[in-house]
């Protein structure tokens, strides 16, 4: 079950790539550095009914456009470092797919669940 999330994730990241141009490490750290945090911090500011998280990202990602030099060459760097953080967990005996299920899928689905829950709670 777990190679086939993977899989599934992995080829809907290759599919987005394609579409859009970019290359798959790239992809990959937009939708997981940026995309998937500023929807957080959406969900935040709808729960705490003010807009200083969105608002304060999107001041930071016009900061890193204009800073980063190469964003190829950034996503791969920080995809590399994203794969060594995930086979970290090899030595308490998971592996690259277990780890990128559980932390880059699994985890975040949580936490997207609490705060829709915390959102339609307060609205």
């Amino acid at each position: 079950m777990i190679n086939k999330i993977f899989r599934l994730v992995a080829n809907a990241l290759i599919a987005l790539a394609r579409v859009t141009g970019f290359t798959y490490n790239q992809i990959n750290i937009l939708v997981y550095y940026f995309f998937i945090p500023f929807t957080w911090l959406v969900m935040l500011d709808e729960i705490f009914d003010f807009h200083y998280l969105k608002a304060a990202f999107i001041v930071f990602c016009i900061g890193f456009t204009f800073g980063c030099r190469d964003f190829k060459n950034y996503s791969d760097w920080a995809f590399k470092r994203s794969v060594d953080f995930l086979n970290f967990f090899n030595r308490f005996g998971s592996n690259y797919y277990k780890s990128s299920v559980w932390i880059c899928v699994a985890i975040p689905i949580v936490i997207y669940g609490f705060l829709a829950y915390l959102v339609f709670k307060n609205g």
